[in-house]
């Protein structure tokens, strides 16, 4: 089992920006994938980003490249979203989820590839 924690969303002004925290409960936090996805109001929720965790490698859907960059302490079982130049389309909760990465044909962005799920987060973004 592994419990995820969000924290650091809150209301933003347009062109501005914040930083998303996850802390995972984990022994192996590296076997994890790490994603976060958001789900604004009336709208299916939605990959944002992910990490691999033997290699790094990220993942970004379209709509946030350049804007948003996902990282991970290792030492302190922790994944970051840090979101620049936000716009009010970046409204909704975000959610931190767990893959794990040992399992052949996993797929970043499919939702039910992770089994893990943190509470989420609020992010506004005013314009």
């Amino acid at each position: 089992q592994v419990q995820l924690v969000e924290s650091g969303g809150g209301l933003v002004q347009a062109g501005g920006s914040l930083r998303l925290s996850c802390a995972a409960s984990t022994r192996t936090f590296s076997n994890y994938i790490m994603g976060w996805f958001r789900q604004a109001p009336g709208q299916e929720r939605e990959v944002v980003v992910a990490i691999r965790g033997s290699d790094s490698t990220s993942y970004y859907t379209d709509s946030v490249k350049g804007r948003f960059t996902i990282s991970r302490d290792y030492a302190k079982n922790t994944v970051y979203l840090q979101m620049n130049n936000l716009k009010p389309e970046d409204t909704g909760v975000y959610y931190c989820a767990a893959a794990y990465d040992l399992q052949s044909g996993i797929r970043w962005s499919n939702p039910r590839h992770y089994a893990y799920w943190g509470q989420g987060t609020q992010v506004t973004v005013s314009s």
